[in-house]
């Protein structure tokens, strides 16, 4: 579950990120429109695909961290309602058992 969670998390993200290719098409239409050079276009893309890159990395670093943690609070919490399950259930059969063994003495008198 975790690992979908995960991946879905990470597909988004990855949509949202800039590549180079895209970011020089877009400056592209800044060039024909005499707005920079190409090479100042080549410079910004290349910076603009960096840029995304490196966010990407950024946040998918924290997704899995969190996921992580997600996950570990989750298990902990599970032991712990589990261990009280447990509890619950030596509780009962010592109760149980209690009145069988009385039950059983009687009779036997």
């Amino acid at each position: 579950m975790f690992s979908a969670l995960r991946k879905t998390l990470l597909t988004g993200i990855g949509a949202a990120v800039i590549t180079k290719e895209k970011a020089e098409a877009a400056f592209a239409d800044f060039v024909e429109n005499g707005k920079v050079s190409a090479a100042d276009a080549r410079v910004m893309a290349r910076k603009l695909a960096e840029d995304g890159r490196k966010e990407f990395d950024t946040v998918s670093r924290e997704v899995e961290a969190r996921v992580q943690d997600f996950a570990a609070r989750s298990s902990a919490a599970t032991k712990e309602r589990l261990a009280a399950l447990e509890a619950r259930i030596a509780e009962l059969e010592r109760t149980k058992a209690t009145p069988a063994r009385k039950k059983t003495r009687a009779k036997a008198k």
